[in-house]
């Protein structure tokens, strides 16, 4: 066999497999691909942010000692309803007591020595005054030294007395703050509510709150009239969040029951997380403060809880689920599909060419990619401000399927499979 001829055999097997290659490309890309379809119908959408807190007391007080001691009594426990002004606990008086007594010691002797002072500065100006009428009478019966000498102790126990007068006042500012230092060693409730915290047992040492706050906490009272979540919500979120609006929470202590909240505030700086592990992006999350209306008897201060904030709503508005939103390019894509599946609410823009729709089933089984425009994400559905109209059958999942469409391409629509009822165990 010439070279020619192996050449020539050659080139037809290539041309014969580029050939099965088409003919099996063009047989894929007429297969049908699977879907689940839905019609565009309305809904009634709520739009909401969920974010997990914990139960706190609008108004609370951490009670601490000013005053180093011993508890020598302890009148209540925790869980007591106490009111404002009310008796809670007394600190050993024994060394502030003596420095009282020490402080209003010094007091009397300050004042002793100021009579004393006074008396000296009577007499000498009394001597001085008396020693110059004489030389103005009689100039030789006094000399001009001995008169200076008297107006200089004159001067000088006028400077005793004041200085005296100033040791008065030291000591009584010492004695009051002796007496207020006693007034400490007891403690009572700065405002009605219920003891929810008690730190400290009868017999144990309290330490001044300025040494140490959190262990110079003796106990916590808290107005449990009003209780709030605060919870912590993302910076993606929290610019749909106004101060009104309402809540439903769902506390951990209480499974089978919901209960009403609004938002009372929103706090303008953020909380932030720690640094994610080796990237350095931090989560910025800003707190909420849910009021909780008519909360129960039962709740406690630290329970957790789950709210779920209603930023928007609607009422019989065209919707399509969530899933089925997608993302194209503005262009006939020949390369390839950049289809993006959006999992939340959209921006106002994707991209330049980029444009968001959906796939719409034709009476042929055929899909069309067509623009939507959309407004709120309820739980499961968005809604649709254009594009769409009622009645329309769209490609609603699966997320693989609508990643992988493309347009003009056929489907056929999976079949639902009907949940068995259960086996009850009965025969027959």
């Amino acid at each position: 066999m010439t070279k020619g001829v192996k050449f020539g055999i050659g080139g037809v097997v290539v041309i014969a497999v580029a050939a099965l290659a088409v003919i099996s490309a063009k047989k894929n890309s007429t297969k049908p691909v699977e879907v689940r379809t839905e019609a565009v119908e309305a809904r009634d959408l709520v739009a909401s942010v969920t974010a997990s807190g914990q139960i706190q007391p609008r108004t609370k007080v951490d009670v601490s000692a000013d005053v180093t001691g011993k508890i020598v009594r302890l009148s209540v426990k925790e869980g007591d309803i106490v009111k404002k002004g009310q008796f809670l606990l007394q600190i050993d008086p024994e060394q502030v007591t003596a420095a009282l007594q020490r402080s209003e010691a010094f007091l009397a002797s300050s004042r002793a020595q100021s009579a004393q002072s006074r008396a000296s500065l009577l007499q000498a100006q009394r001597n001085y005054e008396r020693s110059l009428k004489i030389k103005q009478q009689s100039p030789e019966l006094v000399s001009d030294e001995q008169l200076e000498q008297l107006k200089t102790q004159a001067d000088v126990n006028k400077e005793l007395a004041a200085a005296a007068s100033f040791s008065v006042d030291q000591a009584v500012a010492s004695v009051r703050d002796a007496r207020q230092a006693l007034n400490r060693t007891t403690i009572t409730a700065p405002m009605s509510g219920k003891i929810t915290r008690l730190n400290v047992e009868e017999g144990e040492t309290a330490i001044m709150g300025t040494l140490n706050k959190d262990a110079a906490t003796l106990m916590t009272i808290s107005d449990m009239s009003v209780l709030e979540t605060k919870v912590k919500v993302d910076e993606t979120d929290v610019a749909r969040i106004s101060v009104g609006d309402s809540a439903l929470i769902q506390i951990d202590a209480f499974p089978d029951t919901t209960f009403v909240g609004r938002v009372v505030e929103i706090s303008n700086s953020s909380v932030t997380k720690s640094a994610a592990a080796n990237t350095g992006d931090q989560a910025i999350d800003y707190e909420v403060r849910v009021e909780l209306v008519n909360p129960p008897q039962d709740t406690r201060p630290d329970f957790s809880a789950t709210a779920k904030i209603v930023t928007a709503s609607r009422t019989k508005v065209l919707s399509i689920p969530i899933i089925a939103l997608t993302v194209r390019e503005n262009e006939n894509l020949p390369n390839g599909d950049s289809a993006v599946t959006v999992g939340r609410q959209p921006a106002k823009e994707v991209g330049k060419r980029d444009v968001e729709g959906v796939f719409v089933v034709g009476t042929d089984n055929k899909v069309s990619f067509r623009p939507v425009k959309v407004g709120i994400a309820g739980e499961r559905h968005f809604e649709v401000l254009d594009g769409l109209k009622s009645g329309e059958t769209i490609v609603a999942g699966t997320y693989q399927a609508i990643r992988e469409l493309k347009d003009g391409a056929m489907i056929k629509t999976a079949k639902v499979e009907e949940k068995k009822a259960p086996a009850t165990g009965k025969k027959p």
